[in-house]
């Protein structure tokens, strides 16, 4: 098992977010941490004994806060906050966006400025690393005072109400499953309630996991576009280091770099480089890779400067300051991460798009430079890929359909109190989708590209996209030959691809990509 990741000693790396929630690695609470819970506890318990209200700790929530709530039923206020915000519906989400999440909300609870006990914290540390995984809604977040119904979830996990998936992804009782790995429900005292569910942290885990995701698929694609130039017979020229050097945008630098690499040493490049070729300018989906993959990279780093932020933020109402006042405020509104989930959508549907415009042009005997209709054994018996590019087309349209932006929709609720909300959780749901349909556009990009490689024989490709080929045929995609039961290849080459593993293969014939 990994060394656990120790929270509480500053902002989490996004790496570790992606090791507790994808691959299980336990957590404990660092001893810095257990100081600063215990220091800003004193404060609340210093407020709730005082008889001005305050919200959260002696008043009702939301458009409810004008209640005061006597000291005897405080203890309930906090457990019934968490199971009438636990209202979500639907079919459950990811275990790790659900590990994703805990994570973060343990990261805040660490820093000192929720005001919940030590003990609180060690409970939620100890159902991360014991695996047990709330079950989680797809509905019920609007991405406002926190993400409060898939919180909420999780906090009726640690109260040993609800259900949860076990270490073995077994479905059971809460009770039944904390019991099971020794730990105990946790009893809530003034202001716990509201600290465990007040933060942007589904939306934040679902950003982090999308933008580990989106660097791999962006080498990858430099890999798959650099496949779909040497087969279709395009030049490298285009990809030289001083005409991106003209236009300093840093993505687009690195793209080029990346594709000038894969093309280096490729004698089906240079088969056709000498004066007999006539061919002027190829097409934009060719030409232009490196600025359209490098504007995505280029917005994929500016959501995880974003990212960064929010990972050192502290997201609660009200927080407790550093020199104990406790004041309430507004950093649980989810903005900041809904534009740039929604901004990711938009580049991943564009990334896919000019990726099967390149799968598109291979098809075409007209635009193929001499290569079989469809790239079929017996044109006309056999269809060859004809339909995975309209597999590809589908699911570039609905990608197009998920770039719709939702955080510029907001739906007032709480009365009116909560006037305004950011849709960050639905714009992190969406974005899940979009990447793991870019993934399957990409997938088949790879699949026909090495055909059509194939088909080019016996001019070889270059060292690092022959890999990307060879690796296809040891996983049991066969090459060029009468039409097959498709389906299947496909799915090999997106487990490939959404593995890492063609990126992997190729950086390991030629080196690491930028």
């Amino acid at each position: 098992m990994d060394s656990p990741v120790a929270v509480g000693t500053g902002p989490l790396d996004p790496a570790a977010v992606v090791a507790v929630a994808r691959h299980g690695t336990p957590v404990v609470l660092a001893e810095e941490a257990e100081a600063a819970l215990a220091e800003s506890r004193a404060a609340v318990e210093k407020l709730a004994a005082a008889p001005t209200p305050a919200y959260g700790v002696s008043t009702g929530f939301g458009a409810l806060a004008t209640r005061h709530i006597p000291v005897e039923k405080r203890e309930q206020l906090q457990r019934s906050l968490v199971r009438s915000h636990a209202a979500g519906s639907g079919p459950a989400v990811e275990r790790e966006v659900v590990r994703a999440m805990m994570l973060l909300r343990l990261s805040t609870l660490a820093t000192g400025r929720t005001g919940v006990r030590p003990e609180t914290a060690r409970a939620l540390a100890g159902m991360l690393s014991a695996g047990i995984t709330p079950v989680v809604h797809e509905h019920g977040s609007l991405g406002c005072s926190g993400d409060l119904a898939p919180l909420s979830a999780c906090a009726l996990a640690l109260l040993g109400e609800g259900e949860v998936h076990d270490a073995e992804g077994v479905r059971r009782p809460a009770a039944e499953a904390l019991a099971g790995a020794g730990l105990a429900p946790v009893r809530l005292e003034a202001k716990e309630g509201l600290a465990l569910v007040n933060g942007t942290d589904g939306m934040l885990g679902m950003l982090v996991l999308a933008i580990t995701d989106l660097r791999m698929l962006l080498r990858t694609a430099d890999v798959v576009a650099a496949m779909s130039v040497e087969a279709q017979l395009g030049t490298d020229r285009v990809f030289a280091a001083e005409l991106h050097a003209l236009r300093p945008q840093v993505g687009q630098q690195a793209s080029a770099a990346n594709l000038a690499r894969l093309l280096a040493d490729s004698p089906l490049v240079a088969s056709h480089r000498g004066p007999d070729c006539h061919r002027v300018q190829d097409a934009y989906s060719l030409r232009c890779s490196p600025q359209v993959h490098g504007a995505v990279r280029d917005t994929v780093e500016h959501a995880a400067t974003v990212a960064g932020r929010e990972l050192a933020s502290a997201i609660d109402n009200p927080v407790v300051l550093p020199d104990g006042r406790v004041e309430s405020n507004g950093n649980f509104h989810g903005a900041p991460v809904a534009y740039v989930l929604d901004f990711l959508a938009i580049v991943a549907a564009d990334l896919a798009s000019i990726s099967e415009r390149r799968t598109d042009r291979f098809l075409d005997r007209a635009r193929s430079h001499g290569l079989p209709p469809f790239l079929a054994h017996d044109p006309g018996v056999d269809s060859g890929h004809m339909i995975a590019q309209y597999t590809a087309a589908g699911i570039v349209s609905e990608l197009k359909r998920l770039a719709v932006p939702a955080s510029v929709d907001s739906i007032p609720s709480s009365a009116m109190q909560e006037d305004h909300v950011s849709m960050g959780w639905s714009a992190a749901r969406k974005l899940r989708r979009s990447v793991d349909g870019l993934t399957r556009v990409l997938a088949i990009e790879h699949l026909t590209a090495a055909r059509a490689l194939d088909l080019r024989a016996p001019t070889e490709p270059a060292p690092g996209t022959s890999a990307a080929v060879r690796l296809l045929r040891e996983a049991g995609v066969a090459g060029p030959g009468p039409d097959r039961h498709l389906a299947p290849e496909i799915e090999t080459a997106v487990g490939l691809v959404a593995s890492g593993a063609v990126l992997a293969c190729v950086e390991a014939e030629i080196g690491e990509l930028a």
